[in-house]
C-alpha cells in the first residue's frame, strides 16, 4: 500500500546537557506519524548541520559520529524495505520496534491460523472431528482470498487487526462469497477463535473483537410430521438402494443420530442399560459428547433387518450407510415418491426425532437434550419452540372449528 516514509536526525534540547553539547536523535516518520529515539551520540550544537542531519567538518569525532548515523539510517531503510516486500504493516512504531529488537515475536494472522490448524490436525479423532478441522481449513482459505481481494496482500500483521478488518471480512462473505447471515457468522466465529489464541499467547495486545457481537439468526428447522413419517415407513420400494436409504433415515428418526454417528455404528455400540433394555451408547463425532439412546422398537427392527445382509457383514457396521451426498440425493427422490413436499436432507431425521418422536410425545426436554448429545440445553430448546408453534397452530384450528360449530348451532 502507498505511504510516505522519511528518516531524519536532529538535535534535541535536554536540560541534562550543557550548552556546548546536545544529544542527536533519530526520527522516523510514516504517513505523518513519528517515532523518535536517541542515537546515543552527543555533539556541540555549533558543529551540527540541520540541513544534512550530520556533523559538520572532517575531524575524527565528526567522521565517527556521521559513520554511526549512516549505519543507523541504512538499518532503518532495510527494515522499511523488508516490511514492504513482505506486505506487512509499515508504521514508524513498527520500524522502531524492529530496530530495537522488540518485534522478534511479531506474528501475522495467517501464521497463527496455520499454527492453530496444524495443532488441530494432530487432534482429529481425539478432541476434534475431521469435519471441524475441515471447516477451519476452509475458513483459512477464504481468509487468504479475502486479503488478496480487499488489501492486495498475502498476509496481515496481528497488530493491524481492528474492528474495520472484521466488518470488511463479514461484508466480503455476504457480497463476494454470497453467503447467508448465519454461514457468514460461523466463519467470523472461526476467525475469532484464532484471534483469541493470539491474545491468550500475548501475541496481540488488544482484542479487535471487543466490540463485535457474533449473533446467529434463528432458523426454522424442518422435520417430518407423524403422517410424513408413516408415509415413508409404509412405502414399499422395489429398488434396493432407495429401500436401504429410507431404512437408515427412518432409523435416525427414531434414534436422533446424525449421519457421521450412524455411519460408524457397530454392534459394540449396542448394549443393555440399567433398565434391562437395549441402548445405543456412542460419543458424538461432532462434539465428543455422549449420546445414549434407548432403542425404540422400530429402530431395533431395522437393525435386525440387516443382521444377515452381505453389506453390513463386510463392513462390520449395523446398517448399509452410503455417502452423505448420495443419501441426500436419494432422499429427495424418496420424498417425491412418498408425496412429502419438503426439501428432505439427512439431518432432518435428527430434527424429526427431537420434535415428532420425543417432545411431541411428552418426553422431557432434559431427556431429549441428553439423547441428542447437546452440551447446552438452549440448543434443544429450539426444538421445543417448534413443538409449541405446532401445538399453537393445532389449537387455533380447533378454536376456529369450535367457533364454526357454535355458530351453526346458534343459527339453527
Amino acid at each position: 500500500m502507498d505511504h510516505t516514509f522519511r528518516v531524519l536526525f536532529f538535535l534535541k534540547q535536554d536540560s541534562r546537557f550543557v550548552k556546548t553539547s546536545a544529544p542527536i536523535y533519530l526520527r522516523i516518520t510514516v504517513n505523518g506519524k513519528r517515532a523518535e529515539q536517541s542515537t546515543k551520540q552527543i555533539i556541540d550544537p555549533k558543529r551540527w548541520d540541520p540541513s544534512s542531519g550530520r556533523v559538520k567538518g572532517n575531524r575524527e569525532d565528526a567522521r565517527v559520529i556521521n559513520s554511526a548515523l549512516d549505519d543507523l539510517q541504512l538499518k532503518v531503510n532495510r527494515i522499511h524495505s523488508r516490511l514492504v516486500d513482505l506486505e506487512q504493516e509499515v508504521s514508524a512504531k513498527s520500524i522502531k520496534n524492529i530496530l530495537n529488537g522488540k518485534d522478534q515475536n511479531r506474528k501475522s494472522i495467517i501464521e497463527v491460523f496455520e499454527y492453530h490448524n496444524q495443532q488441530m490436525k494432530t487432534q482429529v479423532g481425539k478432541d476434534y472431528s475431521l469435519g471441524t478441522y475441515t471447516r477451519f481449513e476452509t475458513t483459512l482459505k477464504h481468509l487468504k482470498e479475502f486479503l488478496k481481494h480487499q488489501y492486495q496482500r498475502e498476509d496481515y500483521g496481528l497488530s493491524e487487526l481492528n474492528y474495520s478488518f472484521i466488518t470488511h471480512f463479514e461484508y466480503y462473505f455476504k457480497t463476494v462469497r454470497n453467503c447467508n447471515h448465519n454461514t457468514t457468522q460461523k466463519y467470523i466465529r472461526n476467525l475469532r477463535k484464532i484471534v483469541n489464541l493470539a491474545v491468550i499467547n500475548d501475541w496481540l495486545e488488544k482484542d479487535p473483537f471487543a466490540k463485535y457481537k457474533v449473533k446467529l439468526k434463528e432458523v426454522k428447522r424442518d422435520y417430518l410430521t407423524k403422517d410424513d413419517l408413516i408415509a415413508m415407513e409404509s412405502k414399499e420400494f422395489s429398488i434396493e438402494r432407495l429401500d436401504q436409504v429410507r431404512d437408515v433415515f427412518v432409523f435416525c428418526c427414531y434414534t436422533g443420530l446424525a449421519y457421521t454417528d450412524v455411519e460408524k455404528l457397530t454392534s459394540e455400540n449396542i448394549s443393555k442399560g440399567l433398565d434391562g433394555d437395549y441402548w445405543i451408547f456412542i460419543d458424538r463425532t461432532k462434539t465428543g459428547s455422549p449420546s445414549n439412546v434407548p432403542l425404540l422398537p422400530k429402530a431395533q427392527e431395522l437393525i435386525e433387518k440387516y443382521l444377515d445382509s452381505p453389506v453390513t457383514k463386510n463392513s462390520g457396521k449395523l446398517l448399509p450407510v452410503i455417502s452423505n451426498q448420495k443419501m441426500n440425493a436419494y432422499l429427495k427422490e424418496i420424498a417425491t415418491v412418498c408425496g412429502i413436499n419438503k426439501n428432505i436432507t439427512f439431518h432432518i431425521a435428527r430434527h424429526t426425532f427431537a420434535t415428532t418422536v420425543t417432545l411431541s410425545n411428552g418426553v422431557s426436554i432434559e431427556s431429549v437434550s441428553s439423547m441428542l448429545g447437546h452440551k447446552n440445553l438452549k440448543t434443544t430448546q429450539i426444538y421445543a419452540k417448534v413443538v409449541q408453534e405446532k401445538v399453537s397452530g393445532d389449537m387455533k384450528k380447533l378454536k376456529e372449528s369450535m367457533a364454526t360449530e357454535s355458530k351453526k348451532a346458534s343459527n339453527q
